[in-house]
C-alpha cells in the first residue's frame, strides 16, 4: 500500500515524493536565509573599504563576469558534496562585494538607507508573492523556462551593452524588464522545487539567490534614479 502511495507521489512529483519535495524546499529557505549573511557582510566590507569603487565600466564587467561564472561553475561541480555550501557561501560574499559600489552610490543620497530598505521590502514582498503563488498553481510551468532564459540573456546583453554606452534611459529600461523577468524567474525555480523537477537544495538555492538579487539591484538602482535625494 505504501509502494503505491509513494509511485502515486512520483508520478505528480517528476520523481520525488512530497516528503522529499518539501525537505528540499525547506533546506533551501534555510540556505537562502543563511547566504544573506555573507552578502551583507561583502556589501559591507565594500562600502566601508571602497575597494570595488575602481571596477567602473569594462573592468567590473571583466571581474563580475569572471568570478560569478566561476563560482557558478564550482558550485555545480561540488553540489553534492560536503563542500557545495561554503562555496555557495563564498559565491554569495562576492556578489555583496559587488553590490556594494551600487550601495555606496545610493548611500550618497540623504535618504540612501531608506531606498536600501525600501528596495529590501519590495524583493522581499516579490518573494513572498511568488512563493504563495507556487504552491497554489497547479499548472505546469516549465514551458516558461525557455522564454525567461531568453528574457534574461537579452537583458545580459543589453546590460552588457549600456556599460559602454551609458544610457541612463537604457538603464532604467533594462532595470525594469530585469524585474519582470526575474520575479517570474522566481516563481518558475520555486514551482520546480515544489513539483520535485529541482531536487538539489544548493542548486535550488543559487537559482532563487540570483533571482532576489537582480530584482532588488533593479529595485534599488530604479529608487536611486526616481527618489534619491541629494544632500
Amino acid at each position: 500500500m505504501t509502494d503505491n502511495v509513494h509511485s502515486i507521489e512520483r508520478s505528480h512529483g517528476f520523481g520525488a515524493t512530497a516528503q522529499e519535495r518539501n525537505k528540499v524546499l525547506r533546506n533551501t529557505y534555510w540556505l537562502l536565509a543563511l547566504s544573506l549573511i555573507p552578502t551583507v557582510l561583502g556589501a559591507w566590507l565594500g562600502v566601508a573599504t571602497g575597494i570595488t569603487q575602481a571596477l567602473g565600466g569594462g573592468m567590473g564587467l571583466v571581474v563580475f563576469l569572471g568570478g560569478a561564472f566561476g563560482f557558478m561553475y564550482a558550485i555545480e561541480k561540488t553540489k553534492n558534496s560536503a563542500a557545495g555550501v561554503p562555496v555557495l557561501l563564498g559565491f554569495t560574499f562576492f556578489m555583496g562585494l559587488m553590490l556594494s559600489r551600487m550601495i555606496a552610490m545610493v548611500l550618497g543620497f540623504k535618504n540612501g538607507p531608506d531606498l536600501i530598505m525600501t528596495a529590501f521590502g519590495g524583493t522581499a514582498g516579490v518573494f513572498f508573492v511568488m512563493a504563495s503563488l507556487s504552491s497554489v498553481i497547479k499548472r505546469d510551468l516549465s514551458g516558461m523556462g525557455k522564454w525567461l532564459f531568453v528574457g534574461a540573456l537579452a537583458i545580459v546583453v543589453g546590460g552588457v551593452i549600456n556599460v559602454f554606452v551609458g544610457s541612463t534611459a537604457g538603464m532604467m529600461a533594462i532595470s525594469v524588464a530585469a524585474i519582470g523577468v526575474f520575479s517570474a524567474y522566481m516563481l518558475y525555480d520555486l514551482k520546480r522545487i515544489v513539483d520535485g523537477g529541482e531536487t538539489n537544495y544548493i542548486s535550488a538555492t543559487l537559482a532563487l539567490y540570483l533571482d532576489i538579487v537582480n530584482v532588488f539591484q533593479s529595485l534599488l538602482l530604479l529608487l536611486g534614479i526616481f527618489g534619491g535625494e541629494r544632500e
